[in-house]
């Protein structure tokens, strides 16, 4: 398959700034060492997988045939979410698609509550040289 050179309005400009937000939010986690948890808190790592999530949603929409190519992202962020504690995004099937196909445009205004607790005050790493 082969994509056109123009993109439907907005779609190129969105997709610009996801790219730019994730080399940001790079960049603002590898100041923070290689120590768990590297400056990490559940809600941000939350928002990142569900970054990835929605995004990996909306290239599948590109053709019915690349929502199985897309499926070991949603096994991987699956697993990512179990290995960190947080709550599971889509049921998958046994091929890792998921299990119902998104219906909510913007996840983010429908997505549970969350329990909100008084942040932590976080210090970058001491660095000491040795």
């Amino acid at each position: 398959m082969e994509l056109p050179t123009i993109a439907a309005p907005g779609v190129r400009e969105r997709a610009d700034a996801v790219a730019d937000a994730a080399c940001h939010l790079y960049d603002t986690v590898v100041p923070w060492g290689t120590g768990a948890p590297r400056g990490w808190s559940r809600a941000a790592a939350e928002d990142a997988a569900e970054a990835i999530e929605t995004t990996a949603h909306a290239l599948a929409a590109i053709d019915p045939g690349i929502e199985p190519v897309l499926a070991p992202v949603h096994a991987a962020l699956a697993d990512l979410r179990r290995r960190l504690g947080l709550a599971p995004a889509d049921p998958l099937t046994a091929d890792g698609l998921p299990a119902a196909p998104r219906t909510v445009g913007n996840p983010r205004r429908t997505r549970w509550v969350r329990v909100l607790t008084a942040p932590s005050p976080r210090q970058p790493p001491s660095r000491t040289t040795s």
